[in-house]
């Protein structure tokens, strides 16, 4: 049985698996080890998994590919924060249904942004930063804006950490 002792800092809590499957030509069962390493601290480098298993791979252009869309994601996640989609004047429901589904887009992208982060990776932390980082300031800051800063600014209240 193994007990984790080759992996450091994990406190003897190796992901691993172990599947029992019968072997049709004996009838007796075969024991197949699985291991798979998953980094606890921040790592430099383009062979990373990002929010699915195997993606990007050791590719450098599909890593750079990863890159951009978690940056997107992240920009995405300050434009929905800080957009005003519902015109004065809506009826209430409508007004509600769009706030709602406004609401659940951008925390499913806050989620996912969140889930490529937890891969450690860097890149994808930095690009992730980069991506709210722009996208509040385009969106979020007086920079760009024409109303007076009283003006309500969103349709939906600010994200609490």
């Amino acid at each position: 049985m193994d007990h984790g002792h080759d992996m450091p800092g994990m406190g003897g809590m190796t992901p691993s698996s172990t599947m029992n499957n019968t072997n049709s030509t004996g009838g007796g069962m075969m024991m197949h080890h699985h291991k798979m390493m998953m980094h606890m601290t921040f790592f430099w480098g383009e062979n990373a998994e990002i929010l699915f298993s195997g993606w990007p791979g050791a590719r450098t252009g599909m890593y750079v590919l990863a890159l951009i869309f978690v940056f997107v994601l992240s920009f995405l996640v300050e434009w929905l924060s800080h957009s005003r989609l519902i015109k004065p004047g809506s009826p209430h429901v409508t007004a509600g249904l769009i706030q709602t589904l406004l609401h659940t887009m951008r925390v499913g992208l806050a989620y996912l942004v969140m889930l490529a982060v937890m891969s450690f990776n860097g890149g994808v932390f930095l690009v992730a930063v980069a991506g709210h980082c722009l996208g509040f300031l385009i969106f979020g800051s007086r920079v760009f804006k024409k109303t007076p800063p009283a003006a309500k600014t969103s349709d939906l209240p600010p994200m609490s950490c």
